[in-house]
């Protein structure tokens, strides 16, 4: 019978089970997939500590993002057929060897893009592309700079960014992440933590202020990179792991800047033809070979309590996957 990492109560990972699963009868607008691989974010880890913000009924299988094989198909579904590959994303459901999954949630892998790709690169990218693009204004020749630009979507935005044609300054906080950085496209890296943190910033633009931070980070680190704006800067805010920012509001009044909020699953039910679009556009990308993410390290799922615990250290430079086999 197939596997399934089962969290019946919240908790660290190590108080997890992987236990056999069935996934039980196949909905008419659902299609059951084989799963081949997962990605492991730190939001999928934060979601089984019960410290997230949307708390999920238990019990519950972690994960919310996937590629794999079809192996049936409702009665409603088109469009889709078994052995297709395919990726997809969920909000729970995905750390398992098969399961059930809506229709509507489940995309074909394109030609020329790894099912291993396609696990990761949505939610990274699309989050990327919709933040530099859409709420940026984004302009060729502007200055990007990118903070915690080894993690799931700072390295998407150092990707993205220089897609757009802008120059990346990306942030990090080890030698390992800063050169996963520069092999990602990034024209400088700065030392996260380090004590002349603004100068570096600073010296890596000629001297000159930021147009665009990307901040996925939170903490301490906004204000400081929000300080180095300049006229007309826009500072994106993403995610906070580090902490919840306070800025004082006097900065981006003298500076004329805007402080922007990106978030990617409001987009998707306000502006659903832009989602719509954005995705495709990555895809195309992926396909292309000008988008690709740093794969940091690959776990089986029976070692899924170091998976879980290495994506959630923060402490490698690119993304976490689960396999299934």
């Amino acid at each position: 019978m197939p596997l399934a990492v089962m969290c019946r109560e919240f908790g660290p990972p190590e108080s997890f089970s992987l236990e056999e699963f069935e996934p039980g009868p196949l909905g008419a607008n659902e299609v059951r997939i084989a799963v081949k691989v997962a990605g492991i974010s730190f939001v999928d880890v934060l979601a089984t500590s019960g410290n997230y913000q949307h708390e999920t009924p238990r019990p519950f299988i972690p994960g919310s993002e996937g590629a794999g094989i079809i192996d049936a198909i409702g009665s409603n579904v088109s469009g889709l057929e078994p052995g297709d590959r395919v990726f997809f994303s969920a909000g729970q459901g995905i750390f398992c060897q098969l399961n059930n999954f809506d229709a509507s949630k489940v995309s074909k892998v394109p030609q020329g893009v790894s099912l291993e790709t396609a696990a990761v690169i949505i939610a990274n990218y699309q989050t990327a592309l919709y933040a530099l693009a859409d709420r940026g204004r984004a302009q060729p020749g502007e200055t990007l700079l990118v903070l915690g630009a080894a993690g799931g979507t700072g390295f998407a935005a150092v990707q993205v960014g220089k897609y757009l044609g802008l120059r990346v300054i990306a942030s990090a906080s080890s030698a390992d992440k800063r050169q996963v950085a520069l092999d990602g496209g990034a024209d400088a890296v700065v030392e996260t933590g380090a004590a002349d943190w603004r100068a570096q910033v600073k010296a890596a633009n000629g001297g000159k202020p930021i147009d665009l931070v990307f901040d996925p980070v939170g903490g301490d680190l906004t204000e400081l990179a929000l300080r180095n704006l300049g006229y007309d800067g826009r500072h994106l805010i993403v995610g906070f792991p580090a902490g919840i920012a306070s800025v004082p509001t006097n900065l981006p009044l003298l500076k004329s800047a805007s402080i922007v909020g990106v978030h990617l699953g409001d987009a998707l039910i306000r502006r659903p033809e832009k989602a719509i679009a954005i995705r495709k556009q990555v895809l195309e990308l992926a396909a292309q070979g000008v988008l690709s993410p740093a794969i940091a390290a690959r776990y089986p799922i029976t070692d899924f309590v170091s998976a879980m615990e290495a994506a959630f250290s923060g402490k490698l430079a690119g993304r976490v996957l689960l396999t299934m086999e």
